[in-house]
């Protein structure tokens, strides 16, 4: 049994690939599931569709294979971060549907929150600050909205999880009720330096912690698959948010690497080592991976629009028909017109952090056509990545100027948005020769605690560049046009207000 399976439940879709020992892709099956909107500011997930599509690619790719299930030794997950699922834990049947990391109904509990003093509370214990991005206040709303539901949770028959845990609850049969520390971490619900649920912040948001899952390491027995799903029981044995499973699969080991992954959102990690570092700019502290109990912590920064503002060029605008237009399309524009597009669709993230901004065009004459558009979409997310890296060079002595950026998703396919991304940071940007490190992260973390799978250190060696962008930007167009950015997002906070 050599081979690793790793399922990476997205946004958008859900994937499964097969790796085999040297980390090789054998076989890999994607499907995309609907995306519902129930109301502005609103997104949900049907729960059935995150689990029927897991289990669909997953025997796809073992199908693909032509090996079947005897040879895997273990399977890996990551997963969308956030989201929100609550079910039953007798009939494994959802209260509701699952509401989304993107989803902002809670701002104005989030708000209340705030003005009662309770966000220093929040962010000294989980290294988050206060929003509805995060999984506490979704439960509550759930809660308070599903009826019967408050009393059936405090009467402990109701269960919540994110993402992993409802993976994992329906793939073992409900055997298991399980997450990882970095799926904890970002609940918002989770004591990151305690290594425990917050009784406190549960108490104040009226979440019985008898809903909440076991967290255990990233590397772990998390259980086993039902015979009937796939042939044979297959372990469980490593589980990562999406994020902080790429962190893992670009091998940022070592205090001061940094990485980011660019897929609908764009999240940026830079590990800190052992020390969990308080962000003076409104990051986030988390936790990077946690293996043998101890946490490496990280300074996360997260934008909301990345990959997505490309979605928008297609589906909203009809400008392009598919993702890779966009390249060519930002090519042929006019050098002369400095359009800026600020994509706060569903508000600005790090460093800002304002859920009541919205999208916003700025330099546009009678001339700006789809491709300056296009070259101001593929542009504004190299834009909002130096706004983290600048927040995190204050944050943190130890990312220097010229620290080296490893990029992935799908995103980092473009060489005009990689090199704008480099251009723009004054910085290398560096893609790696396997773009799919988060799938790799989820799949090493399970590979080596199965023993299948070489440990960190061997890991780290077998890291190579397929492509790096040094800055070619004179350093004071970089500065100007970094300056225009930022006049247009004070511009668009400012309408918000």
């Amino acid at each position: 049994m050599t081979h690793i399976l790793a399922i990476d439940q997205g946004t958008t879709s859900t994937r499964a690939i097969l790796f085999d020992q040297s980390l090789s892709v054998l076989a890999t099956a994607q499907e995309e599931f609907t995306q519902h909107y129930p109301a502005p500011g609103w997104v949900e997930h049907d729960p059935a569709d995150l689990w029927a599509t897991t289990a669909a690619t997953c025997r796809a790719a073992i199908e693909r294979a032509g090996q079947g299930a005897e040879g895997i030794g273990a399977i890996g997950i990551t997963n969308q971060r956030e989201t929100t699922l609550v079910w039953d834990r007798k009939t494994g049947k959802p209260i509701h549907n699952a509401i989304v990391w993107q989803d902002r109904r809670t701002a104005p509990l989030c708000r209340k929150l705030e003005e009662e003093g309770f966000g220093a509370e929040v962010t000294q214990r989980t290294g988050l600050l206060l929003d509805p991005y995060f999984s506490a206040t979704k439960i509550a709303w759930i809660l308070d909205n599903v009826e019967g539901a408050r009393a059936r949770a405090e009467a402990g028959e109701l269960a919540f999880g994110t993402v992993d845990s409802w993976v994992i609850w329906n793939l073992t049969g409900g055997a298991r009720h399980v997450t990882d520390a970095t799926n904890a971490a970002r609940t918002m619900l989770y004591d990151i330096r305690q290594g425990q649920w917050s009784q406190t912040i549960c108490d104040r948001l009226g979440v019985p912690m008898s809903m909440l899952p076991e967290v255990l390491d990233c590397s772990a027995e998390f259980g086993e698959t039902r015979p009937d799903l796939f042939g044979r029981p297959i372990p469980i044995r490593g589980v990562a948010g999406d994020q902080q499973a790429a962190t893992v699969g670009q091998a940022c080991f070592r205090p001061g690497m940094l990485k980011s992954t660019y897929g609908t959102g764009c999240f940026a990690l830079l590990n800190t080592g052992d020390t969990p570092v308080t962000s003076t700019n409104r990051l986030l502290t988390t936790i990077a991976y946690q293996l043998d109990g101890k946490p490496t912590y990280a300074l996360e920064g997260s934008i909301f629009i990345a990959g997505a503002v490309v979605q928008w060029l297609r589906d909203g605008l009809g400008l392009i028909r598919n993702a890779a237009d966009t390249q060519g399309l930002a090519d042929a524009a006019d050098p002369a017109q400095e359009v800026v597009l600020v994509p706060a669709f569903t508000g600005l993230g790090a460093p800002y952090w304002r859920p009541d901004c919205r999208g916003a065009i700025f330099g546009l004459t009678r001339n700006s056509g789809p491709a300056e558009l296009a070259r101001a979409a593929l542009e504004s997310v190299g834009f909002q990545t130096r706004d983290l890296l600048e927040a995190m060079q204050v944050d943190w002595a130890g990312l220097g100027g010229e620290t080296a950026l490893r990029v992935d998703g799908g995103m980092s396919a473009s060489g005009h948005a990689m090199q704008f991304l480099s251009d723009i940071l004054g910085a290398p940007v560096e893609r790696p020769r396997v773009l799919e490190t988060t799938a790799m992260g989820a799949a090493w973390l399970a590979g080596q605690k199965a023993g299948l799978l070489p440990g960190m250190e061997g890991f780290a060696a077998t890291w190579q560049a397929d492509a790096r962008f040094d800055p070619v930007m004179a350093a004071d167009t970089r500065e100007a046009r970094y300056a225009a950015w930022k006049r247009a997002v004070a511009a668009t906070i400012g309408y918000a207000a």
